[in-house]
């Protein structure tokens, strides 16, 4: 999606692609998360369900701690909810919603609510305007619904106080909520291999840093405490939690449930609507038992657990590989991991790479000036050339086997340039990071040591980045010139050039 690329590109020419906050909006729900477990245990301490509005005043009095304690409480939780938003768009745009991946959608919606509500009986807790708006709107929704045998609004009319039974029920469903979040943020990661719930330490800290001092510097006004005989003629609302509340007070209940239910129906039916047909589904990986070795390499590299060890049943002794296509997502680093090129998505395991690198150099009439780029199919290539060098297409560089970079290089190619998607925003969430791994590191399936290193480069550029990979490109051919120019004279640290960092979900 054009408007991601754009705000992906302006993001990383801001911050780098390593802390690039669009990259970590779903850890820094989990960071949000964890800042107010511990910021609310500490407003927890001097609430009263007694009195509210005069607990919280005493708490915003304490300029030492409360106040910005309570500040940052409550930014962080608007903070939470922006970016699980973002989140959500994000997996929706990139096609990450539907197959395997439906189960991390569902309960990904599913925590949107649990937070939305949760925000909101923390807002009513304050018992200031604006939590006696939300309280009053609630009860008027609520009862439209055949569940309670006496209006809730009457509670509201201001005939009577509100019993102290409102304030304690309303405290716990605040105090509850968090648990069903831990429970479905467990439901959200189940599938994924090697979780990493937390950005950066640096983006981590900046973040918790910055709203901090904010809190600090701006701490929220408290409103004028509820009086249910009059309500103010304009009441500050939160934009995260009280957006609806203008447009809803003057439309029927039963209006606004059919309008929210109709939302929250369409967004629990996106891996329905938005997955493909089954003619052009990816299909998933498969293993070929004659080439299988049983060295469970494809088992520790799959980023969603979809394939297990079993015991073979060709009369050969060991293990073979098996792929649950229930799990599988078609990333193909299964078929990058693999030394014999036994498994993979059909059509791209190593030794169909390799088939259409040769049929790709029978038909390209390339030499020892000419470049080639490896380019991922979510990067920054987007066409079968790049500033006069050919593109060889690769689903995801976790896919690509070292062996077709060898049979590049060894061909007598100027250079290979391989652009990938920046490692924190891998379709394949660990394509990149195992890349490196073979490139380097002599992870399998790596990339032999009588490769020449000089003539590769990696290159990071997301979908609207295609300047960035421009300026690699130029910036590789210029070193390739002096390569040919005075050969063994300039050394290429390529493990400097392809630093990755463990990724974030």
């Amino acid at each position: 999606m054009r408007v991601l690329a754009r705000l992906d590109a302006a993001f990383n020419a801001l911050y780098g692609w390593r802390w690039n906050p669009l990259y970590h909006s779903g850890a820094l729900v989990v960071t949000c998360f964890a800042v107010l477990l511990a910021t609310g245990l500490y407003l927890l301490l001097f609430y009263r369900t007694g009195a509210p509005y005069a607990s919280v005043a005493a708490i915003d009095a304490q300029w030492w701690g409360g106040r910005w304690i309570r500040g940052l409480h409550r930014y962080v939780s608007d903070l939470a909810l922006l970016a699980a938003v973002v989140h959500g768009f994000r997996m929706f745009a990139q096609r990450r919603s539907w197959g395997p991946r439906a189960l991390a959608w569902v309960s990904g919606v599913v925590l949107l609510g649990i937070f939305f509500v949760c925000g909101w009986t923390g807002y009513v807790m304050v018992w200031d305007a604006h939590g006696q708006l939300l309280a009053a709107e609630g009860a008027r929704l609520l009862d439209a619904l055949p569940v309670f045998s006496e209006p809730l609004g009457r509670a509201f009319t201001g005939e009577e106080p509100l019993p102290g039974a409102f304030f304690f029920m309303n405290l716990f469903a605040h105090i509850a909520l968090p648990i069903g979040i831990a429970l479905f943020l467990w439901v959200h990661v189940s599938r994924l291999a090697r979780v990493q719930l937390l950005p950066p330490r640096r983006l981590l800290w900046g973040t918790v840093g910055l709203f901090a001092v904010v809190a600090v510097l701006w701490p929220p006004p408290l409103g004028p405490e509820a009086d249910l005989l009059r309500l103010p003629a304009t009441v500050p609302t939160d934009w995260a939690y009280g957006f609806w509340l203008t447009a809803s007070r003057g439309v029927a209940a039963g209006w606004v449930w059919a309008a929210g239910g109709a939302m929250a129906l369409a967004a629990l039916l996106v891996p329905v609507l938005t997955k493909p047909r089954a003619a052009s589904a990816p299909p998933p990986s498969w293993v070929n038992p004659r080439y299988c070795t049983g060295c469970e390499q494809c088992y520790e590299d799959c980023p969603y657990e979809a394939i297990s060890m079993v015991p073979r049943d060709d009369g050969r002794e060991g293990t073979v590989g098996l792929v649950d296509p229930a799990k599988c997502v078609s990333c193909g680093v299964c078929a990058g991991s693999c030394a014999p090129m036994g498994v993979g998505p059909p059509g791209r395991t190593g030794r169909d790479q390799l088939a259409q690198v040769k049929e790709f150099l029978a038909g390209a009439s390339l030499g020892p000036g000419d470049m080639v780029v490896v380019g991922c199919w979510y990067g920054a290539t987007g066409s079968t050339e790049v500033a006069g060098a050919r593109v060889f297409p690769i689903g995801c560089v976790g896919n690509l086997h070292t062996s077709v970079i060898e049979y590049l290089v060894r061909a007598g190619i100027g250079g290979v340039l391989v652009a990938a998607c920046p490692p924190r925003d891998c379709q394949s969430r660990e394509g990149v990071k195992w890349f490196h791994e073979r490139m380097h590191n002599g992870r399998e399936a790596e990339l032999q040591e009588r490769v020449d290193r000089g003539r590769i480069r990696v290159a990071y550029a997301a979908a609207g980045e295609a300047r960035v990979l421009r300026d690699a490109l130029a910036g590789f051919r210029a070193h390739v010139r002096l390569l040919e120019a005075a050969p063994g004279e300039h050394d290429f640290n390529v493990g400097a050039e392809c630093e990755v960092e463990e990724t974030a979900t």
